[in-house]
């Protein structure tokens, strides 16, 4: 008894976490560690590359539970020319009833410090020596949220007030702003999400009578990191990433750390990210209150071969209590159009 009331408190809270952070726009994973920043800073459309980065992501929660949460992404940026960048992003992201499908487009403005800036002429880590830049973008798109209450079950033949028992959808549209600073080392990221997401009614017809201050979803990210180059095929990237939510004061940080393998043909890379939440949630246990928080650890593992890139990751859930055993598996497949060669 006392195992299933701290389960049942626990996933209440979980998922009441889950369906607030599923309406904010596309969720923030570990898709970033796959070569893809992108995903997360708009500034960083066409950053070093002069040509299409191609990335399409796909991650599932939990296999052992039906109608886990699962996400899939399909991302495109290009750099124009010295100082612009565009990019699109497409997702749809679906967790039990909730579903979420978005779009967004982006323009990037790129200040080079260095007149020569290197072009990525082939895939490897050796080849940025001359990029010096601070970077601006932008990312308007819009979202589209939907509430399957089709096979919810009436209480004595009759649905809550609340309740329509149908599907219930609505749209909205949403912007990032973001700045970066990228040289051959280091790279220090800020960004502001969802700045315009203020709804008062999410799913259809209802309207909620709260102010901007409790239906405002903006997020906020900060990352940096710092790449080593040794005098053998081998190089580093310690990096951190930091993200809080304005509505519900959540926030969380990433330590990451990955060794690269520089090949003739392109690199490998073999990594590790520790999520650790600053929030938790108490529960009983054998009479006592305790505290747990959301942690997560996920080993990474990824190649990029000539034009082509893969990467495979793995979030295994630290803590006492878990909901399932499944972890989440997540696989990113990309390719690299240079225009120049």
């Amino acid at each position: 008894m006392k195992i299933y009331f701290k389960n049942l408190i626990f996933l209440f809270s979980f998922f009441l976490s889950s369906s607030i952070q599923s309406q904010e726009g596309l969720p923030i994973y570990t898709d970033y560690l796959t070569e893809n920043y992108y995903l997360l800073h708009p500034s960083m459309a066409g950053v070093n590359l002069e040509g299409i980065k191609i990335r399409m992501t796909s991650r599932k929660h939990w296999l052992d539970q039906p109608n886990a949460p699962n996400l899939q992404t399909f991302s495109a940026d290009a750099r124009l020319n010295d100082r612009s960048g565009v990019g699109m992003i497409l997702f749809k992201d679906e967790n039990g009833y909730h579903a979420q499908t978005g779009l967004s487009l982006t323009y990037a403005h790129h200040i080079n410090f260095n007149e020569d800036r290197a072009r990525m002429n082939e895939p490897n880590l050796f080849n940025y020596g001359s990029i010096n830049q601070l970077s601006f973008g932008i990312s308007i798109g819009g979202v589209q949220n939907s509430l399957d209450q089709s096979s919810f079950v009436p209480f004595k033949g009759e649905y809550d007030k609340l309740i329509t028992g149908i599907m219930e959808s609505s749209g909205y549209f949403n912007m990032d702003v973001g700045a970066s600073y990228v040289n051959f080392n280091y790279f220090a990221h800020l960004t502001l999400k969802n700045v315009l997401f203020s709804p008062s009614n999410i799913y259809g017809e209802e309207v909620y009578d709260f102010s901007k201050n409790y239906t405002s979803f903006i997020k906020y990210v900060a990352s940096f990191g710092y790449l080593f180059f040794t005098e053998t095929p081998f190089s580093f990237e310690p990096s951190l990433l930091f993200h809080g939510s304005k509505l519900t004061s959540e926030k969380a940080i990433d330590l990451n750390f990955k060794s690269y393998y520089n090949l003739d043909y392109g690199y490998m890379w073999l990594g590790l990210s520790y999520r650790q939440s600053f929030d938790g949630v108490q529960y009983r246990n054998e009479g006592k209150t305790e505290k747990q928080t959301y942690q997560l650890v996920t080993p990474i593992f990824g190649i990029s071969y000539k034009d082509f890139v893969f990467s495979y990751n793995y979030s295994y859930q630290k803590g006492n209590i878990v909901l399932g055993n499944g972890g989440f598996h997540q696989l990113t497949l990309g390719y690299n159009i240079n225009l120049f060669n």
